[in-house]
């Protein structure tokens, strides 16, 4: 009983500390790419996006260790609350500054201001964008409706969503162009592959046992 205890205090440990540590890499990227002179909404918008891809990614890591080590969901249910909320600011912020600011200076609202500003050469990523938004904000209905059937098929779409704004980041993102931190987002994308893929991977094995004893 004591080691369960301790094994999961010690991924409570590790989700909060790599969390801490990536939020503090997307703010210094972010900060050290514009030299730290930050000016304009432009310069702003940025890192919530950097910070909610972050986080999201911390989420899929510490969920792929809970499940390697067997520990029951409750253990980080503080952890995943309060960084979901995060999350949910910054996934709202980051593309709300920019439509904000955009309109502001007179190019109109989506889809329209978003081509105006980055050219038509970029409208499939501006797209993911878009389409993962919608995907996580369905997602935030979880509380509501996890337990649905058909609950199961949302999650598909946001695991989904989750590949979708690892290429939006890399085609739009400012501190990704020409920068030593494209590495960075290079292991986040493939490490959170490899962390659903053992998810689902570890979810039809455990099916596959149940119907054998069926």
């Amino acid at each position: 009983m004591s080691m369960i205890k301790l094994t999961a205090s010690s991924l409570r440990v590790f989700a909060w500390s790599l969390s801490s540590a990536v939020t503090l890499l997307a703010v210094y990227v972010w900060w050290n790419g514009y030299a730290g002179s930050i000016s304009s909404v432009y310069q702003v918008f940025p890192l919530f996006g950097l910070l909610a891809f972050s986080l999201m990614w911390s989420h899929y890591i510490v969920a792929a260790k809970r499940l390697y080590f067997g520990i029951e969901a409750k253990e980080t249910k503080v952890y995943f609350e309060i960084t979901s909320a995060v999350v949910l600011a910054a996934i709202l912020l980051h593309p709300g500054l920019l439509m904000w600011q955009l309109w502001r200076d007179g190019l109109g609202l989506p889809p329209v201001s978003y081509i105006q500003f980055y050219g038509e050469g970029l409208l499939l990523p501006l797209m993911f964008g878009s389409i993962s938004l919608t995907i996580f904000l369905v997602y935030e209905l979880r509380r509501k409706f996890k337990d649905r059937s058909w609950w199961k098929f949302v999650q598909y779409a946001n695991d989904g969503a989750m590949i979708l704004i690892f290429i939006h980041g890399l085609k739009l993102g400012s501190q990704l162009q020409s920068s030593w931190f494209v590495y960075v987002w290079y292991f986040y994308g493939v490490t959170l592959i490899a962390s659903i893929a053992y998810m689902y991977g570890q979810k039809i094995l455990k099916n596959s046992k149940k119907l054998k004893k069926a």
